[in-house]
């Protein structure tokens, strides 16, 4: 069989953390998966970062990876035969066999030896995009993915899987949610895998997610500002009215307690409005008003340049 260098293909040391290849693998899949992605060759390099993230994820097969050492990618190799006998079992046979089939057989999910009911199916990992406005309310998708399957014979092929998942309310960005038994087939009767979903808010016009925090960018008259005001905010539950304090500078975090994304574990996030001056492009009139407050007033916003409070 040849050697796949699985820290490479996701772009990491080989001394790297778990979090690490979790985060490698999110970023990747995210780009190469063949129902999103229009990258040349977007299919095989997002089975070859699944491949290599089903191994290095899992720390027994990490670990029997890493008794193979490092080659160069695909240089033909066989696995010794103390590794034969320590990881694959009595009678277990390399021939004929690919080096992702390698791991996937004799791991199985959760990293057990391959055992006598079957092989278990593998488990995959699916980015998807909601908008804010679905994770505030919840939504459900309808998933049209192809995923590799291996036969009882062990060869792989493509299968159309049709997915209906509940996202409930409060999804935040980099949120995974696990659905049992929807990944790929087991083989021999063997359980199948499951499918993580994991959950990316998509940008939008108004709001900045982090967490169940919102922020939003809050335009301010410059006469606003200075003297107080009562504005309108948007929020996802509907517009609010929010005091505008005199004095208010550019920069400040206005909160808006329980205005942000739902939390199934207490307490909804809060909505911040990030206040902004404006500055209008000012007529003849509006010109002579701000003269006659530049000669009557003693401001400097730059005082602290010589070391004035």
């Amino acid at each position: 069989m040849k050697y796949t260098d699985y820290y490479a293909a996701l772009g990491v040391e080989r001394g790297a953390s778990t979090d690490e290849i979790r985060k490698a693998y999110r970023r990747l899949a995210q780009k190469y998966h063949p129902d999103v992605s229009k990258e040349p060759g977007a299919e095989a390099r997002f089975k070859e970062i699944g491949e290599a993230y089903q191994t290095l994820k899992d720390a027994e097969k990490r670990a029997a990876y890493d008794e193979l050492g490092s080659r160069p990618q695909g240089q033909e190799f066989r696995p010794p035969p103390d590794w034969a006998r320590q990881h694959g079992g009595e009678g277990f046979s390399f021939e004929n066999m690919d080096f992702g089939d390698l791991f996937a057989r004799f791991g199985g999910r959760g990293g057990g030896r391959r055992r006598a009911g079957g092989i278990p199916g593998q488990d995959f990992e699916v980015p998807v995009e909601i908008s804010i406005e679905d994770a505030y309310s919840g939504t459900t998708l309808s998933l049209n993915l192809s995923l590799p399957e291996h036969d009882d014979a062990g060869n792989q092929r493509r299968v159309p899987h049709a997915v209906k998942a509940r996202v409930a309310a409060g999804a935040i960005d980099g949120q995974r949610l696990r659905l049992p038994g929807k990944g790929g087939k087991g083989s021999g009767g063997g359980p199948d895998g499951d499918l993580f979903l994991d959950i990316k808010l998509k940008p939008h016009r108004l709001y900045r997610a982090e967490g169940h925090n919102l922020f939003l960018d809050l335009p301010l008259a410059p006469w606003e500002a200075a003297l107080g005001a009562t504005v309108e905010v948007p929020t996802l539950a509907g517009p609010v009215n929010l005091k505008i304090r005199p004095g208010t500078s550019a920069g400040q975090k206005l909160r808006l307690a329980g205005r942000g994304l739902p939390s199934p574990r207490g307490a909804a996030g809060d909505l911040f409005a990030v206040t902004q001056i404006v500055v209008p492009e000012p007529d003849e009139r509006e010109q002579e008003l701000y003269r006659e407050l530049a000669k009557g007033s003693s401001f400097n916003p730059r005082r602290h340049f010589t070391g004035g409070e």
